[in-house]
């Protein structure tokens, strides 16, 4: 259970890290062999460090969003006819829950989304009051991207070196569940049957 945790725990870096000192495609935790540092397109070695920052916290916050629309699918569609929210009636595939939430509802899940994104942005961002017109989502410069301060578990190691480490299992973890939410979306959107109702047949 806590190695599944550690999943959702916050990539922050130590202060003494290397990675913290000079962000460059170098220094980031995340390559393994065989594949080592996978940029086939270029786009790291063609980005400053900010830009590169921007990118890499793109990919921790998919990959985050993306663990847990996985854990939603599976939870969503194994407990549906049996839940006591909205008197079970919610149904069918995943990617038709959303539709099927009673209104109002979605409002609130809107507003609970929009107050979390709106204090990742306070904790990370530049205020756009601060930061020039040709440099939108400027990160701060003391921000480490994925870092917002929420391990509530206790579970960022304290020696850099092990915190690379559970930054890039963070990482491949949320890479690859951005492939199998894209896979899940994929599969149902084409036979509109759900992802658990495919293991059982």
């Amino acid at each position: 259970l806590a190695g599944s945790a550690a999943a959702f725990a916050p990539a922050p870096m130590a202060k003494t890290s290397s990675a913290m000192n000079a962000f460059t495609a170098a220094d980031l935790p995340g390559a393994l062999a065989p594949m080592g540092f996978f940029d086939p397109l270029g786009f790291a070695e063609k980005a400053d460090e900010k830009t590169l920052k921007r990118y890499r916290e793109a990919e921790v916050t998919h990959g985050r969003v993306a663990m847990l629309a996985v854990l939603g699918f599976l939870v969503g569609e194994a407990v549906e006819g049996s839940s006591f929210l909205f008197d079970a009636q919610i149904s069918g595939p995943a990617i038709t829950h959303f539709t099927q939430v009673p209104g109002g509802w979605d409002a609130i899940i809107v507003a609970f989304i929009g107050s979390a994104e709106a204090q990742r942005a306070q904790i990370g961002w530049v205020a756009p009051a601060d930061a020039s017109y040709d440099q939108p989502g400027l990160l701060r410069d003391d921000y480490y991207p994925g870092d917002i301060g929420f391990d509530p578990l206790g579970l960022r190691p304290e020696d850099p070196e092990e915190l690379d480490l559970m930054i890039t299992k963070e990482l491949q973890n949320g890479r690859l569940a951005m492939l199998a939410a894209a896979g899940f979306l994929a599969q149902e959107a084409v036979d509109g049957k759900g992802i658990i109702e495919h293991f059982s047949s």
